[in-house]
Parts: structure tokens; sequence; C-alpha cells
């Protein structure tokens, strides 16, 4: 019974070595690689020479989102006062000639007083200086008599008119207030249409003449202001194409174009200032003031290349898996250090050197999963 036993697990042993022996294991020695035709055909993994692909050559720049002056609005008002109302928040849309909000403060109704006591001079100052001048033509009244009368009239009228022009700065309609309708509240009203990026102002709170109450700044026209170096300036022409990231934001490209190209060199970085126009799709996903890193296509040049997934990183060093050898129907890779150029979407360019040229045959597809 005994020698039963044991001529029946020496069996399953042997039968366990046979089992073994026929799994396929990845041979791995040094820098080469040994695949099998089985593992090479299960990975679907392909083989193929560096090809010429057409790259960009392009200027790396950064810049930021912005709007042009013209399309920027900050509300304030020459005259403080108290905020009385407003129902306006950051974000909100506003148009052109909407009211913004209230303020209140009892300067405006002495601007006011001062304003109708001057238009009720003024038509007997008219009067005076023209009774004057007839006497004066007539020999009647003397020189300085109506030289007097010609100064008092000449001054009313510009304080009149200087006092109306301020009273349409707080838009207070100058013909209410000669009927008597004054007003201690003044409204601020929207210059321009957009959307609200700054509120400064709340209930109560008291504004002074240069404070910043709102701004006011019109999407439609945001832009990027990409800041080149003097060294790339002659590279850049209007209508070339542009690429460009928001890196805090999003990985997603967007695209852009050249409009402009400043003239003048700025700052002790001597940069020169490129405005480029964007696509009307994504002006409302993107905000002013947002940090851009960019790509300005400047030519095109043709390459050799291999797709991305042929490309092996490795403690920041680059290499493929170039073909080294086919024995017995095994296919044995060598690791091969290269350098590498410009990115496309799809492909890296491969610079050329004593092991790799355009005959070389390279892994294309499946270099990840035999480096792991």
């Amino acid at each position: 019974m005994k020698k039963i036993l044991s001529l029946l697990a020496l069996s399953i042993v042997l039968f366990s070595c046979k089992e073994t022996k026929t799994e396929e294991t990845l041979v791995v020695d040094s820098d080469l690689i040994t695949v099998t035709p089985t593992q090479f055909k299960s990975a679907g993994m392909l083989i193929a020479s560096p090809k010429q692909q057409t790259f960009d050559v392009t200027v790396k720049v950064t810049g930021k989102v912005d709007v042009p002056p013209q399309n920027r609005a900050q509300i304030t008002s020459f005259v403080g006062g108290y905020v009385k109302s407003t129902q306006l928040l950051v974000g909100d849309k506003v148009v052109k000639g909407q009211p913004l909000l209230t303020l209140e403060n009892t300067e405006f109704l002495d601007v006011q007083k001062e304003y109708l006591e001057v238009a009720e001079q003024i038509n007997y100052l008219k009067s005076e200086y023209l009774r004057q001048k007839t006497l004066f033509d007539e020999k009647i009244t003397s020189q300085k008599n109506y030289l007097k009368a010609e100064s008092d009239y000449r001054r009313a009228k510009g304080m009149h008119q200087s006092l109306k022009e301020k009273l349409k700065l707080l838009n207070i309609n100058p013909t209410n207030v000669e009927k008597g309708k004054l007003s201690s509240v003044v409204t601020i009203y929207a210059p321009i249409s957009g959307d609200i990026v700054v509120m400064n102002a709340h209930l109560g709170m008291h504004i002074n003449p240069s404070d910043v109450i709102l701004e006011i700044i019109q999407t439609d026209h945001l832009h990027l202001e990409l800041a080149v170096f003097e060294k790339d300036i002659l590279k850049i022409k209007k209508e070339q194409d542009v690429l460009f990231t928001v890196p805090e934001a999003s990985k997603e490209v967007f695209n852009a174009k050249v409009h402009l190209v400043g003239k003048s060199i700025e700052g002790n970085d001597r940069t020169i200032n490129v405005h480029a126009h964007l696509d009307d799709k994504i002006k409302q996903r993107l905000l002013t003031g947002m940090f851009v890193e960019a790509n300005i296509i400047v030519d095109a040049k043709k390459a050799l290349a291999i797709p991305k997934d042929a490309l092996l990183n490795e403690e920041n060093k680059n290499f493929v898996l170039l073909l080294s050898n086919n024995k017995d129907g095994n296919y044995i890779f060598k690791k091969v250090a290269v350098a590498i150029g410009a990115v496309s979407e799809d492909y890296i360019e491969l610079i050329p050197n004593s092991q790799i040229n355009g005959n070389s045959k390279i892994l294309t597809k499946g270099a990840y999963d035999l480096a792991n």
C-alpha cells in the first residue's frame, strides 16, 4: 500500500512540473527582452520603422485672458454718497443704460440749489447786459457800466453751463431742477452691457468719489494677451494659429489666432505684447485674468517619428524597444535610450542616433506592458 501511495505522489509531482514547463514566461536579460510568438500575438503587439511626419514649429509663451479697455468699465461717482439701493451681485448680466444702484447725499441738493439760483439770475443779467449795450451804443452810459454788465452775464452763463454739466454727470435732469423738483438721491446707470465682475457696494455703505463701486466686463470681447520674448518676436505674424491651455483649470487645449503684434518692448523681461482672438464657442467658458500657457505655430517641419505608445520613460529618460533579433520565432528587443523633439497629438519626433534610424524596427504597440 505504501508503495502505491509513493508512486501516486511521484506522478502528481511529475505532472505538475510538466504543466509548469508548458507555461510561457517572459525572459528578461539586462537590456534584452524576449517575447514568444504566442505572447506577441495575444498582446496585439506591433513592430514598425520610424516614419516621416509633419510637426508644428512653435514658440512657447505665457499670458492671460483679458478684454480691450473699451470693453471694461469701472463705475465710480465723482461725488460721494451712501448706497441707498442695489440688487446686483457678481456674475449678473446688465445692459447699457440699466440702473445699477442709487446713492444718497445732501451735497446733491446743494448742487441743484446752486444751479437753480444761477438759472434764475441769468435772465436778469442777460437783460441788464443787453440794456447796457444799447445805452453804450447810444453813448448814454459809460463803457465801464457796459463792460461790468457783460462780465456779470458771461460769468453767470459759464457757471450755469458748468452746473448743468455737473447735474448731467449726476444723472439729474436740469429741466426738472428748473421746475423745482430737487432730490438727494441719484441713480448710477450701466455705461456698457456685460457681466459684473467686481461689486464693492452694499446698503448703507459710504462711497468716496475715488472708490470703484463695481466693474463691468463685456465677455463677448475676451481675448488673449500674450508676452513674447524679444528673440522670438520676428517669427510672430498676424493670423498664425495659437494653441493654449489654462493649466490651473483644465488640460483641455483651446484655439486662438494672432490678431495684433505689439510694436514696442515692455518691462525688464523685454517682451512684446501679442493680442490673439478666441473662438466664439469658448469665450463663455473663460474668465478674465486667467493665466494661460500657449504655443504659437510659426512653421512646420518633417521629421522621423514614432507613435506615442512606442516611447517609454524611466527616471526622466526616454527609451524605445528596438528589435535586436528574431531567433527561433522569438522576438528579442533591446532597450535603447533616445532623444526626442517635437510632439504632436499622436506622434513624437525621434532624433536619430548610432542605433536608431529610419530602417530600425521598433515595438510601436505593447511596449508599456513589457516594461512594467
